[in-house]
């Protein structure tokens, strides 16, 4: 099989590179990692200016898949062993569902809580329809962990916990407090050997956004 290659932007700005870098992970598709320079184009896009994203960008032979959702289907037919999808009918219509409705949903989560790894915000507020989102998202969550068991969304790994683990990010920067079965499995996400890996590198980088570096 062909060497991959992801493109992504700033690890600690760039949500959607995350999502894009854990799901390769996940699937265990070796890759090579492209750091798109932080320009204007790319800044952007992460201030949300822009509807047109480039990032995360997987190329694998013939393949090139831009779009978040895109990357993750590519990836179950290509290694469905890697279970990116639940086992069940039922479990992968489920999985979809909640994914889609990440990929397209939570305005206001994102545009209120802005994706920044290296930041902490103790006691921040959260107004309006941003606490509407947490509140849907935490209602996912306790729904999935009731249903399939935990420690992950549907038992097992999937697409989903790639999907999420950015919010799960997001939480910590601005001290979200969620329910005890929720905080379990923010826990459990933020412990991945993968998760801890993106934080590092987060951590590692200089070139700051001061429009993200504020509390909002």
């Amino acid at each position: 099989m062909n060497k991959a290659s992801l493109s992504i932007s700033s690890k600690n700005y760039s949500s959607w590179s995350m999502r894009g870098w854990l799901l390769l992970r996940f699937a265990g598709l070796e890759f090579d990692e492209e750091v798109v320079p932080l320009d204007e184009e790319a800044r952007s896009e992460l201030l949300l200016e822009s509807s047109s994203f480039r990032v995360p960008c997987l190329s694998h032979g013939i393949v090139k898949a831009w779009d978040t959702l895109a990357i993750a289907e590519y990836l179950h037919e290509i290694l469905p062993e890697a279970g990116l999808l639940p086992e069940h009918p039922a479990g992968r219509a489920y999985c979809r569902s909640i994914c889609g409705e990440m990929h397209s949903g939570f305005a206001s989560l994102r545009t209120s809580l802005p994706f920044n790894v290296k930041a902490r915000f103790p006691g921040h507020r959260v107004f309006g329809r941003a606490q509407n989102d947490i509140e849907r998202v935490t209602t996912i969550w306790s729904e999935c962990l009731e249903r399939y068991g935990g420690p992950f969304l549907f038992g097992q790994r999937t697409m989903a916990d790639a999907i999420f683990a950015p919010v799960v990010l997001r939480f910590a920067t601005y001290d979200v407090q969620v329910a005890p079965v929720c905080q379990a499995y923010c826990e459990h996400i933020r412990a991945l050997p993968e998760v801890q890996e993106w934080v590092e590198g987060a951590l590692q980088e200089t070139d700051d956004i001061d429009e993200l570096d504020m509390e909002f």
